[in-house]
Formats: structure tokens, sequence, C-alpha cells
């Protein structure tokens, strides 16, 4: 797929998301970037914010299979992955498959689950597969997974070990609308005259697979690996840090920032592209320390005074 037809595509995916999402065209944006990447989102935001309608709204703006899971703490294993199940008829175990099948999956409230359910999540996440029985299921592409999670502050809730954060390509937040985004929302659902929203999808699945391609074919200067490279290795010599990012958070950006380029009609990635992606691709890949925790020290805020600091590339 050429770059131009990859973006206009890309674009209209998000404005048909658009047209019930009011006011976080960034947020869409990134959204977008990791189906490109072919990677997994993190939401950690209040309840209430459109987090679950969103989710539904790509799937079939993107004209792909959707499935939620709503993380509760009896739920079991079995219930993500699926099970065999006796049949009488036949006198034989047949699979009944779970709803980590399909291509975008929202895992709701996740840290709501004990650590053993949010772990049956891992292999689907990471190998596209799932293992039932000593046999394994591939999970066919695309497959994205949207987690949204509470804020730790709420009770009864199983904070996601680093292990599992980093699945996830990026993690955002879409916060409250103002004044005037709340009373359009009022007036689109007053023109909608129902409860259920309804979206024509302007892609299939074949058509993400090709946009995931594209992306492969980005070119990415040396000078510009470099600067990504600078970003993630600061991240490790902040004192409020315990643990930097990893180099899966280099592999974060790079992907990000190919993808953000082939939505902006490129086909070559700028430094523009790794600021504007480098803090959501970071703040869940640092483990603070125990001060700077309990101070609040917000890690996106930390990322922002690294880019200030680390040299920009010059243009050739």
């Amino acid at each position: 797929m050429k770059i131009g037809e990859a973006s206009g595509t890309c674009r209209q995916v998000v404005d048909q998301v658009g047209k019930v999402i009011v006011g976080k065209e960034q947020v869409l944006e990134k959204v977008m970037l990791a189906v490109l990447a072919n990677s997994h989102i993190l939401f950690e935001d209040y309840p209430g914010l459109a987090k679950t309608l969103m989710a539904r709204s790509f799937a079939m703006s993107m004209g792909c299979e959707f499935s939620r899971i709503q993380f509760t703490p009896d739920l079991l294993p079995a219930d993500i992955t699926g099970t065999y199940i006796y049949n009488v008829k036949t006198s034989d175990f047949e699979l009944r498959r779970g709803p980590v099948f399909t291509n975008i999956l929202l895992a709701d409230e996740i840290n709501r689950a004990p650590p053993k359910t949010q772990a049956a999540l891992l292999e689907a996440m990471q190998e596209r597969q799932t293992t039932l029985d000593g046999k394994t299921h591939p999970i066919k592409d695309p497959f994205i997974v949207i987690a949204t999670q509470n804020p730790i502050e709420y009770e009864g809730v199983y904070p996601l070990p680093e292990a599992q954060l980093d699945r996830f390509l990026l993690r955002l937040q879409l916060g409250y609308p103002n004044r005037a985004q709340e009373v359009e929302i009022l007036k689109r659902r007053m023109e909608r005259a129902q409860e259920d929203i309804l979206l024509e999808p302007v892609a299939d699945g074949e058509t993400i697979l090709a946009l995931q391609k594209t992306v492969e074919g980005i070119h990415v200067d040396d000078d510009v690996l470099g600067y990504v490279t600078d970003i993630v290795q600061a991240t490790r010599a902040q004192r409020q840090v315990e643990v930097g990012a990893s180099p899966r958070g280099s592999l974060a950006i790079f992907k990000l920032a190919r993808a953000r380029a082939v939505f902006h009609g490129r086909d070559y990635v700028i430094p523009d592209d790794v600021k504007e992606v480098a803090a959501p691709a970071l703040v869940h890949r640092m483990i603070m320390k125990a001060e700077s925790w309990v101070k609040g020290v917000d890690p996106r805020l930390m990322v922002e005074e690294i880019l200030k600091t680390i040299p920009v590339p010059k243009a050739k």
C-alpha cells in the first residue's frame, strides 16, 4: 500500500471514531498508531470517560471483530482463553474458544483481577497464541488488546506487574472533556435518539494488515535512531527513577515513530515523530523510587524534561 493511501485510510478511521468521541483527536491518533504498530494499549483513567465506547468504535470503523472482558476478582484464566468441554454426543472434548480469539479485545478494568488471571493475557499479547492442555492455538492478526485500569488509589485493585506493563506499547489517558465538549456530547446523544452507536466500517482486517506492512517500509536515519537511544538511556540516569526504561522502550518509540510517519503521509521519520510518542511509550516502563512515588512525581513530566535536554538531530 502506498504511503498516501495508507495515510488517508488511517485518517478515515480516526475521523469515523471522532464522530462519537468528542475532542480527543490526539488520543485517537495515538490509538491508531498502536494499531499500525500491531501492538497493545493501556488506558489508565477514571470510569465513565468513554474508554469502552472508543474501543468498540475503533473495531466497528476498522471492520474487525470485537470482544470485551470485564475483569473481576473471581475471573478465571479459562474465562479469557477458553477451555475444553466434553461433548456427550461425540464422546470427545471440544475446544470452546474464549473471548481472546478476536481482533480487538477490550480488557476492562484489568487491575481488578488477581495476577494469575492477568497473566492469562501475557502469552496472547506477546506470542499471538494461547496454550491449552499442551496444545497451541494461534490468534489471527490483527490482534490488539485495549486494556483499561482504574488509578491505583481505588480500593480492591491489583497493580499490574512490570512484566505485563511492558507488553503494552503505550499508556494513555482520555481525561475529562471541557464544557464545550461535554455539551457537544449531549447534543450528539439527543440527535441519535438512541443509546447504541453504529459506525460504518471504512476498512477491514486485510486493510489493517496491509497498513501494518506499510509501516515496515519507513526509513529511520541513524541520527534519529541515536536520538531515540539517548532519550531512553537518559531515563536510567534520573535521580527519581529506580529502574529506567529497557531496550523495549527504544523499540516502542521506534515503532510508534514509524507509524506516525505513515499517519502523516511520510516514508521517513523526523525528530518530531519521536518527541510526540516518547512520553506515552515510556511512562509505564520506568520504576520510580519510593520517595518519588510518595511525592507524586509524574513520569510524563520527567520524560518531557529529558526531551528538553537531549540534542535534536539536525536535518540533512
